[in-house]
C-alpha cells in the first residue's frame, strides 16, 4: 500500500499532537485514535471520550522499533525474534515496560502493548510527530470501531481535534496481541 500524506497536512497533525490534541487515523484493520503518550490531559480526554477505564492501558503504535525503546524493556533476543520477525505488521506485543512509566499507559500491567505498524499513514503520523502514538480503537468502549473517517466524526464528534482521513489496510480484525515473554495470545 502506497499511501502519503502531504507534508502540510502531517505539519497540521504533528501541531495537534504537540498541542495535546486527540487525532483519528487508518490503521491496518480500523480507525485508531490517539494522542501524546506522555501528555496526561490529552490521554485524560482521550480515556473521557471512549469512556474507557485507566486500568486496562492502551496500545502504542510507531513507526520503527527504536521509538519504543524509551518505554519498554527488551527480552533476550530468544525472545524479542518474533516480535521482531512480525514487525512491520498487525501484531501488538505485551513487552515490560519500562520503568516509571506513567499508571494511563500500563494501567494495572507491568507489561506495556506496543507495534510497529505497517499502515503507511499511522506511520507517517509517527515519524512527523518524532513519536509513538496511543491507539486505541476510535469508538466509546462497548461500540464497533470506526472503519472511516465519517464514522469517526459522528461517533467522536467534536472530541476529535484533527482526522486523517485514508483507506484502511488489509487487515480484517485489529492486531493480534501476545505476550512476548510467553507467547501467549492475549487478542486473536
Amino acid at each position: 500500500m502506497a499511501l502519503s500524506l502531504s507534508p502540510w497536512k502531517l505539519r497540521e497533525a504533528a501541531r495537534c499532537f504537540n498541542d495535546g490534541g486527540l487525532i483519528a487515523y487508518p490503521t491496518e484493520a480500523v480507525y485508531g485514535l490517539g494522542c501524546d503518550p506522555l501528555n496526561q490531559q490529552s490521554m485524560e480526554h482521550l480515556l473521557q471520550l471512549k469512556q474507557r477505564p485507566i486500568e486496562k492501558g492502551v496500545i502504542l503504535i510507531a513507526a520503527d522499533y527504536e521509538q519504543l525503546i524509551p518505554f519498554i524493556k527488551p527480552l533476550d533476543d530468544d525472545h524479542m525474534k518474533p516480535v521482531w520477525d512480525s514487525w512491520p505488521g498487525p501484531n501488538t506485543w505485551l513487552l515490560p515496560a519500562a520503568d516509571n512509566l506513567p499508571f494511563w499507559l500500563t494501567g494495572i500491567h507491568q507489561t506495556l502493548a506496543v507495534r510497529v505498524t505497517a499502515h503507511p499513514l499511522a506511520s507517517a503520523l509517527c515519524r512527523a510527530c518524532d513519536s509513538p502514538l496511543v491507539s486505541t480503537s476510535a469508538n466509546r468502549s462497548g461500540q464497533h470501531p470506526a472503519t472511516s473517517a465519517l464514522q469517526v466524526h459522528q461517533r467522536l464528534g467534536d472530541g476529535v481535534n484533527y482526522i486523517i482521513s485514508g483507506p484502511l489496510g488489509d487487515s480484517l480484525r485489529p492486531s493480534t496481541i501476545r505476550d512476548a515473554l510467553s507467547g501467549r495470545v492475549i487478542r486473536g
